[in-house]
């Protein structure tokens, strides 16, 4: 009787992962035109052929292939329209929505990565439209993207354009920087022009009153600071301090040359604040407060201003990261937080946990 209970679940569990399975393919399938896979390895080799095999596989999907007539006819779709023609000319319109960092539910920076080379590489792509709707977040992701973009620009000699939502603040207006112009939403907030190097939370009273006592064995009298069982010394402050001076001259830097005005300017509105899109305008951080549909035609005007590629008429293709999270991946990640809770805390926070920030909170 046990045996059959234990094969009925089982059943039941593998009935179940293939539903998701296929939905979870459906859904990607149609919801965007460009797919990826990703495999776990280290190699220089590895990482191209990763590459040549998703674009493959884009261009098999995009081109209503054997897999994109497959997930076409799964959902009753019109094979014979295109997704998107990779003949037309186009603007990326890359959205950089939620908290940046390695990864969480709602940003991925490799995602993000191969989306700006993708257009670099790309004959057909006319240039890159950020839509940007983010607080920010880690500083080493923030640099490393607007690098990428700066990196296209200089490659390509293709323009960038941004355009800030609801919030583009701290992290995500230092990426907004990497563009040529920047338009905002006039109910925008943005700047926060400032570091976070250490969130330190001493807890070492409260441990002593319920009679808890924790030892952390370490080597280097400054290997333990920050912790929460260990109180902050004033070296320890001077270090955290140090850390986000330097951050936070890299950032004041990368706005001055993107706004082209003196580092001694930009340092005295720069004290962490947010400023609405009509305060931003008036001290030259962004360029125009409009409407999205506003920014899209004045990219067009801008575009087709120039000699080379007068008349000539493009589309603005949305690139979105979407996160799909299952039954499994639930399941997965309770085992995980049992097993090891602080671990699971640190991917909760997504993974900028202990990281210096450039972060509106």
């Amino acid at each position: 009787m046990k045996n059959k209970k234990g094969l009925f679940i089982l059943i039941v569990l593998i009935a179940l992962s293939l539903i998701f399975g296929i939905k979870s393919i459906i859904t990607k399938g149609l919801s965007k035109p460009n797919f990826s896979f990703s495999f776990s390895t280290s190699s220089d080799f590895d990482d191209e052929y990763e590459d040549e095999f998703s674009d493959e596989f884009d261009e098999d999907f995009s081109n209503n292939g054997t897999l994109g007539r497959i997930i076409s006819i799964a959902r009753n779709k019109n094979t014979d329209s295109p997704v998107t023609s990779k003949k037309t000319p186009y603007i990326a319109v890359i959205h950089i929505r939620g908290i940046i960092s390695e990864e969480n539910k709602t940003y991925n920076q490799k995602w993000l990565l191969k989306q700006i080379k993708k257009a670099k590489n790309d004959p057909n792509n006319r240039g890159i439209m950020l839509f940007i709707n983010s607080p920010g977040g880690t500083v080493y992701e923030s640099d490393e993207a607007y690098l990428a973009l700066i990196n296209y620009k200089q490659v390509t000699k293709r323009p960038v354009f941004a355009y800030f939502g609801a919030l583009a603040a701290s992290g995500g207006y230092y990426i907004g920087c990497a563009a040529d112009v920047i338009f905002a939403n006039r109910n925008c907030l943005t700047g926060s022009i400032g570091v976070i190097a250490g969130q330190v939370m001493d807890a070492t009273e409260l441990l002593d009153k319920v009679g808890v006592k924790m030892t952390t064995i370490t080597a280097g009298k400054n290997k333990n600071m920050g912790n929460y069982n260990s109180k902050l010394t004033e070296e320890q402050r001077a270090i955290f301090q140090s850390i986000a001076d330097e951050a936070y001259e890299q950032f004041t830097q990368i706005v001055a040359e993107s706004r082209e005005k003196p580092i001694e300017e930009i340092k005295k509105i720069a004290d962490g604040r947010v400023y609405t899109a009509n305060q931003a305008k008036a001290l030259g951080l962004i360029d125009a407060v409009a409407e999205y549909e506003v920014a899209k035609d004045d990219f067009k005007d801008y575009f087709s201003g120039t000699e080379e590629k007068a008349g000539e008429e493009v589309i603005f293709v949305d690139y979105k990261y979407r996160y799909e999270e299952n039954w499994l991946s639930l399941i997965s990640g309770a085992a995980s937080f049992a097993k090891n809770p602080e671990a699971s805390l640190y991917q909760l926070m997504g993974n900028s946990a202990g990281k210096c920030l450039y972060l509106y909170q």
